[in-house]
């Protein structure tokens, strides 16, 4: 021993003072501990889940914090905090049963080593501080003594400390709760509140990254809608599936799931972006309204740390708050839409009209059946429209999904009972607002439609495939056909076929063009546009 027992205890008191955070004030009590004792090195670790510690502070190897972690009862750190007693061993502490080098450690050589357990208020071990030195050392009782008393004068610190911490913690993530809250109250738009959110919840839990994904239903994807994280890689990061990733377990479980250290986690996805960020540990907080999944907030710190029982709790008000948010919002945009809805139905209807009129001049219909049937594939294109907006996200509609209406109304009622054709939807799910879904609706009703009846005209099997491509705004949409080949010089805008006439005058409408012809034996007829403005 180097110091008097009074000195000793001012100077292990004094790194609260100095300490900002816990794991400061553990470091500092281990530094003190080797100058006040003459040991090599100090070590404090606490018990961490099934019984088993977690190193918190160590003056030897601080590389390690947070990081290492030992079994039950393993090692004489583990024996002392199961039989609740001090531990000390004079010499030749190596070669004791009880003691265990450190995993993956070129252990320093110590002769004597000594062990004092750690409880909290309630008389239950929360940790041990072990000291340990390369000569041996008698321990004389009344060293053991003065070692046991700044034992429980470190304790009574981390204790004190503790309380501090959290009281003062807890008036702060109150404050910041309701921040939060009542900012994104306020706000009437999905993407400001999802925004708003991240934004908000980083800066007042002094998080690094935040970011929510919200549940694609259809799909059983959670999408990423929202990050503060300025990384354009963190932005981009892909969909996940309800069963993959810490995120969908969190969805699938309906309850908070914490990830001690993102980077080391085997189920986590995105371990390189995380070490690249600098991201450590992570939360992750389920939305729901009503028990029905939304989506999840997910929350990263830039150090390994514990996520407190009040912490939590103030996440999940947070993310219920948000849930409620979003769903309100959701309704003021429908209830928005529905008052456009009128305007919406007379537009089409003056379509409908004149497609009608566009009819009644062309002379090319054997019978009135035959027209009345067309008619009819017209307005159940724009119908689908309808019907999927109902379904879908608001008032957008994917490409894909109307291609996949459509082919099934043809499919039923079309297709002779002696054709046999394969259609196959292929490319991306490009959404498009309500003008431009409608009149891309009807555009592929008629080259379905005029695939169908002129491709195969004679070739009784066959494939009809339509494929959607987006690059750099420019939409694309293909419709082609394994049947009849069209003749050479075929030219759409003098052919007698109404269906392509409309197609035609559709693509210049939609600021695009139409072009048809013959590729590698297939009839392909491709429309080209962008995508409208607003969007």
């Amino acid at each position: 021993m180097t110091s008097s027992g009074k000195e000793s205890y001012l100077a292990l008191t004094s790194c609260m003072t100095r300490a900002t955070t816990m794991d400061d004030l553990l470091g500092e009590l281990a530094i003190q501990w080797t100058k006040i004792t003459g040991a090599d090195t100090c070590d404090i670790l606490f018990r961490d889940l099934g019984d088993g510690l977690v190193l918190k502070a160590s003056t030897h190897m601080p590389e390690l914090n947070n990081r290492l972690k030992l079994g039950k009862g393993v090692g004489v750190t583990g024996h002392a905090l199961l039989t609740g007693k001090p531990l000390f061993i004079a010499e030749n502490a190596m070669q004791d049963a009880r003691f265990a080098k450190y995993p993956a450690m070129d252990d320093i050589e110590c002769q004597s080593v000594a062990v004092f357990p750690l409880f909290s208020g309630s008389g239950s071990s929360f940790g041990v501080l072990q000291i340990r030195c390369s000569v041996p050392w008698k321990f004389t009782p009344a060293e053991r003594r003065t070692l046991q008393s700044l034992a429980t004068a470190t304790e009574s610190i981390i204790r004190g400390f503790s309380r501090s911490y959290q009281a003062g913690t807890q008036t702060n993530r109150l404050g910041a709760l309701s921040e939060v809250t009542k900012t994104i109250s306020s706000s009437p738009y999905v993407e400001e509140i999802l925004q708003l959110l991240v934004n908000l919840t980083a800066q007042q839990f002094d998080y690094r990254v935040c970011t929510v994904r919200l549940l694609d239903e259809q799909r059983r994807e959670l999408v990423l809608r929202a990050t503060q994280a300025p990384a354009k890689a963190y932005q981009r990061k892909r969909a996940i599936k309800l069963g993959e990733s810490i995120a969908g377990k969190a969805i699938a479980e309906n309850r908070p799931i914490i990830v001690r250290d993102v980077q080391v986690e085997e189920d986590y996805i995105g371990h390189d972006l995380a070490v690249e960020q600098g991201l450590r540990s992570m939360v992750c907080v389920p939305l729901t309204l009503q028990d029905r999944p939304v989506g999840v907030l997910s929350c990263y710190t830039s150090d390994v740390r514990e996520f407190s029982q009040d912490e939590i709790k103030a996440l999940e008000t947070l993310a219920k708050q948000a849930a409620v948010s979003i769903e309100h919002a959701k309704l003021q945009v429908r209830n928005t839409l529905m008052q456009e809805m009128h305007h919406r139905v007379k537009n089409n209807l003056q379509q409908v009209a004149s497609l009608l009129r566009l009819q009644m001049r062309h002379s090319g219909y054997k019978s009135l059946e035959e027209a009345l049937n067309d008619t009819l594939s017209r307005i159940l294109a724009i119908a689908s429209v309808h019907d999927l907006l109902s379904r879908e996200d608001l008032d957008h509609v994917g490409i894909r999904s109307i291609a996949e209406t459509l082919v099934h109304h043809q499919q039923s009622s079309l297709i002779l009972p002696d054709r046999h054709i394969e259609f196959q939807v292929r490319g991306q799910d490009v959404r498009l607002n309500m003008t431009q879904a409608t009149q891309l609706a009807l555009v592929l009703s008629e080259l379905i439609q005029n695939a169908v009846e002129h491709g195969f005209e004679k070739t009784e099997r066959g494939d009809i495939h339509i494929t959607v491509e987006e690059t750099e705004g420019e939409i694309s949409v293909w419709v082609s056909n394994s049947g009849d080949r069209i003749p050479e010089g075929f030219d759409p805008t003098v052919a007698s076929h109404l269906g392509l006439k409309i197609v035609d005058n559709l693509a210049r409408a939609l600021g695009g063009r139409f072009k048809i012809g013959d590729v590698l034996g297939w009839t392909v007829a491709e429309v080209k546009f962008s995508r409208a403005s607003e969007e």
